[in-house]
């Protein structure tokens, strides 16, 4: 009964390692449950320790090589500086969400909050004071470490200087002299050229002379002093987090929104208190005025929201919005129209020369041509009722959907459509002959047809389908954000790009890493979709 019990199990496990596509697992599960030892073992160390080994040989080499790349940016980030990029990001994240949290308190809590981050800026800034005097330490044993190495090399090369000097000196005397011999009538023009090429020759190798020790000085230069280096780090992160903490002081007090409700109350007392002494009409009437402002005020303050920068999370996630409202879009297209030309040759013959024409166009074309297209709709959106329709629903609203955000979304769906148009097209076209005859000869009509014998056949390929559109619509979503200024990781890339500060290029390799997570993830669900309507038994593609 146990058996039959475990037996059960790793079944179970396997069915779900294959519907999720991560076959390569299944040694480890039928390891765990003692089949064929050996062989699962040998399989374990062939499809997950060597790739798991050249998976870190590939980050080593790159820890290796980094360094020694210099571009017009600074040096190629090492992997520990990506992950500092990451981390980064995450701790902006988590401080905008603080922030906003702080922006809302109220009462006891707030002053509470207030008190504690009044007590931590103190704590912090006395932590400062002791890396900054640390910090001074390590410059000072840099200096003397810097001094010592290149006072030797800046004494040779102001040797060199010397000795170049004199050299180029008795050249250029000996140019003037060769010139003033042809003006004499006893020199020739040759013995000029010649005294010229000796002075460019002179010049030549000076500089290649002293270029040898610039490039060692330069060298010694740019070497890190880790001891420093070290120390910056810490002082610039505490410094960071005591600027965060006097922020979360001006949202705790000044910005806060109670507080700034509570300052408009005193603001409209005062002025219902000088509306009651109004002795005159005109003064009772500006008053009264005042009274109005103040409750608009009010009410405006005790509505208003905390105004939240875009943080990486937020960008995945209207990215991810974007990619599926163009993938949806483009299976609504593409699954009728395949079914169509699946069924009828006609269809396919008209539709095969718009497929071949379409199908290749950049999706830059197709971006340029939706603004056009689509941007006539919306001739002012910030007060167009489809855009304050859609900010005003849950969940999506706060991803402030907009012009930009439609482009992405146009584009992603004309780049999608066509792979899974093709693929479900061929889906009902291969459906067995055999299922056809059993139709007819069950007299079924043509939407029992299309419902029970022919969808039902061709979902295998339509999931392909949808899968390859997936992938090339997440792709395309990219390359239109960063070209259409639509929030999201496109634009987040881009933003880095023209940003240029130093962690600007280990930005852009960590928004690559996220972008790819995303994608394999996207990737496995659409694979967990084919294998749950596939009826087949075939394996998934990696």
């Amino acid at each position: 009964m146990a058996d039959k019990r475990s037996d059960r199990i790793k079944y179970k496990l396997l069915k779900s390692l294959d519907i999720s596509g991560f076959t390569v697992f299944d040694p480890m599960v039928r390891l765990a449950f003692a089949e064929e030892p050996k062989k699962q073992v040998k399989s374990i160390f062939r499809f997950l320790i060597v790739p798991i080994i050249f998976v870190f040989a590939c980050i080593g080499l790159w820890w290796q090589v980094a360094p020694n790349h210099k571009t017009k940016s600074g040096e190629v980030p090492t992997p520990d500086v990506v992950w500092r990029s990451a981390v980064n990001n995450d701790t902006f994240s988590n401080r905008e969400k603080t922030k906003e949290s702080d922006f809302l308190l109220e009462g006891p809590e707030r002053e509470e909050a207030l008190a504690v981050v009044e007590s931590t800026i103190l704590e912090r800034e006395a932590t400062l004071e002791t890396l900054r005097t640390k910090l001074s330490g390590h410059e000072s044993d840099y200096a003397e470490l810097l001094e010592s190495q290149l006072a030797p090399l800046q004494a040779k090369l102001d040797t060199l200087k010397e000795r170049n000097d004199e050299l180029e000196a008795v050249a250029k005397e000996a140019v003037s002299a060769a010139a003033a011999a042809i003006e004499a009538g006893t020199g020739t023009p040759q013995e000029l050229l010649e005294a010229m090429r000796k002075q460019n020759e002179i010049k030549d190798n000076s500089r290649e002379s002293e270029g040898m020790y610039k490039d060692q000085i330069d060298a010694i230069r740019s070497e890190k002093y880790k001891p420093l280096e070290q120390a910056r780090m810490q002082v610039n992160t505490v410094a960071d987090e005591v600027q965060f903490l006097k922020k979360r002081t001006d949202f705790l007090s000044d910005s806060n929104r109670s507080v700034r409700v509570a300052e408009a109350k005193e603001k409209l007392a005062e002025n219902l208190k000088s509306l009651e002494e109004a002795t005159t009409a005109k003064k009772a009437e500006t008053e009264a005025k005042k009274v109005l402002r103040s409750e608009a005020s009010i009410e405006r303050l005790e509505n208003q929201q905390y105004a939240s920068a875009m943080t990486i999370y937020t960008q995945i996630k209207r990215s991810l919005f974007t990619v599926f409202v163009g993938f949806i879009t483009a299976a609504i297209i593409a699954i009728p129209l395949g079914v169509l030309c699946g069924l009828s040759p006609i269809a396919m013959a008209c539709l095969t020369p718009v497929i071949s024409i379409f199908k290749p166009v950049s999706p830059v074309v197709y971006l340029l041509i939706f603004q056009i297209v689509v941007g006539a709709f919306f001739p002012d959106p910030d007060s167009h009722p489809f855009f304050l329709f859609i900010n005003s629903l849950p969940f999506i609203g706060g991803l402030a959907v907009n012009p930009a955000l439609v482009f992405s979304a146009c584009t992603v769906a004309a780049c999608a459509v066509w792979p899974a148009l093709v693929n479900t097209a061929l889906g009902v076209a291969s459906i067995d002959g055999d299922h056809i005859n059993v139709a007819r000869v069950l007299r079924l009509g043509f939407w029992d047809r299309l419902v029970k014998i022919i969808i039902p056949s061709a979902l295998p390929l339509v999931f392909a389908g949808l899968r390859i559109s997936l992938g090339v619509g997440w792709m395309v979503l990219i390359a239109a954000e960063a070209l259409s200024s639509s929030d999201g990781l496109g634009k987040f890339v881009w933003d880095e790009y023209q940003n240029g500060s130093s962690l600007s290029f280990a930005n852009i390799l960590y928004a690559c890493f996220v972008v790819g997570s995303i994608g394999f993830l996207l990737d496995r669900m659409m694979i967990v979709l084919q294998r749950l309507v596939s009826f087949d038994g075939k394996g998934t593609s990696l």
